[in-house]
């Protein structure tokens, strides 16, 4: 994130001082920086508007990837439609714009060397990494609503709410594939708060916005080249990738959930780790140079 401005002047910076933001402080800040900028704005206009011209393309090809779960349907379900770009997204366009936010959000303190003003005159640099965190996971939890939104909206529209053939071959009715599509989206926040949290590492430990942004799109692809590797098979359920798989349980018949609290877990295990990695180096970081 790009920090051109600091926070507003509150007197000295001795703890429990009355004109200190606090935390609530700090995070409005960081809101009013995000909204702010062109790029915060184009991602999240491209989350709403993107999957309609995916939805019109795929349903308009004469011949369905077939080759890909759901691609069999794609073109005549909307349900389906929706799965298959859920699976294309899970590769790398979820990770990607999940770390435009929290790649940078550090990392542009020092690209714009702001890092002495922002904790010596503001907030305390807890509050000001709790700030951070909340506003990067916040936009990555709420890019991938609007995408996963506008995705099933446009599917729907484009390819119809006909009954879907879940991945047992069972018949779902309309009504239940509607359900089970929007939660199959809603299992992919777990997974992208995870991703959000490693680009807040990277940024804080690159200092470089542009690492911060890239790297984990290629640790992701990294970690789907391995996870489709044979002979992983007790890595693989450690793998950030991986959570974003277990929407399949709910598509199959009898549905099963084991992947899906596997995923939460691990997950969660990535978010607290690199999370407190991230505060660590923050913590230590000597800021008298700007």
């Amino acid at each position: 994130m790009s920090a051109t401005s600091t926070l507003p002047a509150a007197g000295p910076v001795t703890a429990g001082t009355p004109g200190r933001p606090g935390l609530g402080g700090a995070v409005r800040w960081e809101l009013r920086k995000l909204r702010a900028q062109r790029r915060t704005k184009a991602v999240l206009l491209g989350a709403l508007l993107g999957p309609i011209p995916i939805a019109l393309i795929i349903h308009a090809q004469g011949k369905p990837p077939k080759d890909t779960l759901m691609g069999r349907y794609a073109t005549t379900n909307g349900f389906a439609l929706a799965l298959l770009v859920l699976g294309f997204a899970a590769q790398w366009v979820l990770p990607l714009l999940t770390a435009v936010v929290a790649g940078d959000i550090f990392a542009g303190e020092d690209q714009h060397g702001t890092w002495k003003t922002v904790l010596t005159r503001s907030a305390s640099r807890a509050q000001l990494f709790v700030a951070k965190a909340v506003t990067a996971v916040g936009f990555a939890v709420l890019t991938l609503l609007i995408l996963s939104t506008s995705t099933i909206v446009s599917s729907i529209l484009v390819g119809g709410h006909q009954p879907l053939i879940g991945l047992s071959g069972q018949l779902v009715p309309s009504s239940t594939a509607l359900q089970l599509v929007a939660a199959s989206w809603l299992t992919t926040i777990p997974p992208t708060i995870g991703f959000a949290c490693l680009a807040i590492l990277l940024s804080v430990w690159s200092r470089n916005p542009a690492v911060g942004i890239a790297t984990p799109v290629v640790i992701g692809m990294v970690m789907q080249l391995v996870g489709a590797m044979g002979g992983v098979e007790a890595l693989r359920p450690y793998l950030l990738t991986t959570p974003y798989e277990a929407w399949h349980g709910l598509l199959a018949a009898p549905r099963f959930t084991g992947p899906l609290l596997e995923g939460l877990l691990t997950s969660g295990a990535w978010a607290a780790v690199t999370l407190a990695i991230a505060y660590a180096l923050l913590r230590r970081r000597d800021i008298t140079g700007g």
